[in-house]
């Protein structure tokens, strides 16, 4: 790698990465929430005057094709280009669609920035985390540094989603007109800014990303081109890695869900108000990434601190398994809220908010233990040929949630919302003990083959 480091530091590089994400998700966030209230207010006000349902449906291809275009994105870093160089025109790609969001007088228009910031994000999203893989020899400080990385992903996200909509009703407003226009030329040059910081910060990235992955994650080690079909050891880790892609499928489905049952639950049947203050219920997205940026740092301690262990840190299967855990408990919040204020009570009676508080600090930490740990669960055993699209299924899988959730909610609210609370975390708690129970069948696929000899020796 370009320069060493010590056993309790981190290379230079992986900060680069890391702001460069923050600064993108940054973007990202602040212009999914302008899409859908953009694309619904009135002309007068600024907007494309569009009903609800355009602008719902704007809203989801953006956010549906952001996710599965890092497979193809990963496909071209893994057998053409270097990753590194994808990063910068992913960014680029972005900053034109959101400058030409901002000029937009149609759907046509809208869903042109979208392909725009799609194609870009497929460039950008997983080979940022692919480099930032690479750019660690100790796998053990992988898990450590992916929570890290999260951590920044979500301080972009929080002033995302904090600060545009206070731009868009202030700074940027003149009258009636709300500075839609100019919040999405913001994105824009956020994007372009932070493509050229990263082309400056490339110097310390040393060899990582530079070729395609499938010369090795880690080119000064001279790793061989892998041209032979994938052997056994390989096809056993890919097999974990998607065993572990469709968990994730189940842990975002109810993750999605979770908002869901916040704000109808919270908008009906939740006081929200604290020390005479009416909290926004919008505040519980900055809630659930305020609580991601303090875990961030802490988690990615502990797991380090567990890793230098005898026994080792703990499997990725486990801790998907508590993070499936925590997320069931946060359910139960709304089964005891419902329970404080009388079940099925009448809409006088209100829980109090610290219920729909203790409901997102849970979910949080559901979050933590497991989303950021898939990038390095990657990282550390994809063959090198498949490196960044296996770290684009990781990716896809949550497009797949995204799309499965609506129907779940619908089958949910045909049903008391004791009776949903309730069977949702037993379906979460079950799909968390069957992780702890195969754990060790998970982790033996992981392993590589050790020759009969090699065994024979150990035995005796």
């Amino acid at each position: 790698m370009g320069e060493t480091v010590g056993e309790n530091r981190r290379p230079f590089g992986f900060y680069v990465c890391c702001l460069t994400f923050m600064f993108e998700r940054m973007a990202y966030y602040s212009a999914k929430y302008l899409i859908f209230v953009f694309v619904a207010a009135t002309v007068v006000t600024g907007g494309l005057g569009l009903t609800k349902v355009e602008a719902a449906l704007i809203q989801s291809n953006l956010v549906a094709f952001t996710y599965l275009a890092p497979i193809i994105g990963g496909y071209l870093s893994d057998r053409y280009i270097g990753a590194r160089y994808c990063v910068p025109v992913g960014l680029v790609l972005m900053a034109g669609g959101y400058f030409i969001g901002s000029g937009a007088q149609d759907a046509t228009a809208m869903n042109l920035m979208i392909t725009l910031v799609a194609v870009g994000t497929g460039l950008f999203k997983g080979n940022v985390s692919a480099i930032n893989g690479a750019l660690f020899e100790d796998e053990k400080q992988l898990d450590s540094a992916f929570s890290v990385q999260y951590s920044f992903v979500n301080v972009g996200a929080f002033i995302g989603t904090t600060a545009v909509g206070i731009l868009v009703a202030t700074t940027f407003a003149s009258g009636d007109v709300q500075g839609f226009r100019p919040a999405f030329q913001l994105c824009g040059l956020i994007c372009a800014i932070t493509a050229i910081g990263f082309l400056f910060g490339m110097r310390f990235l040393g060899e990582a990303g530079k070729k395609p992955f499938k010369a090795g994650k880690h080119i000064e080690k001279k790793v061989e081109t892998e041209v032979k079909p994938l052997t056994k050891v390989e096809k056993k880790k890919v097999f974990a890695i998607v065993m572990v892609s469709l968990f994730s499928v189940i842990f975002w489905v109810f993750w999605y869900l979770t908002y869901l049952a916040a704000y109808d639950y919270g908008g009906e049947f939740v006081n929200m108000n604290l020390g005479g203050f009416d909290v926004p219920l919008s505040w519980f997205d900055s809630l659930n990434a305020f609580v991601c940026i303090a875990l961030g740092p802490v988690l990615g301690a502990i797991w380090f601190k567990m890793s230098k262990r005898p026994g080792g840190d703990l499997s990725l299967f486990k801790k998907l398994g508590l993070g499936l855990t925590f997320l069931g408990f946060s359910f139960l919040m709304l089964v005891g809220a419902e329970m404080s204020r009388g079940a099925g009570g009448a809409l006088a009676g209100k829980a109090s908010i610290l219920w729909l508080i203790a409901f997102g600090v849970l979910l949080s930490i559901g979050e933590m233990l497991f989303s950021p740990l898939g990038n390095s669960f990657v990282a550390k055993h994809a063959p090198n040929k498949l490196y960044s699209v296996l770290m684009g299924v990781w990716i896809i899988a949550t497009f797949i949630a995204g799309k499965s959730y609506g129907y779940l909610y619908a089958i949910a609210t045909s049903y008391p919302i004791m009776q949903s609370y309730v069977v949702i975390p037993i379906i979460l708690f079950v799909t968390a003990a069957l992780l702890f129970v195969s754990d060790k069948k998970l982790v033996a696929l992981l392993e590589e083959d050790v020759p009969a000899a090699e065994k024979a020796a150990v035995n005796k």
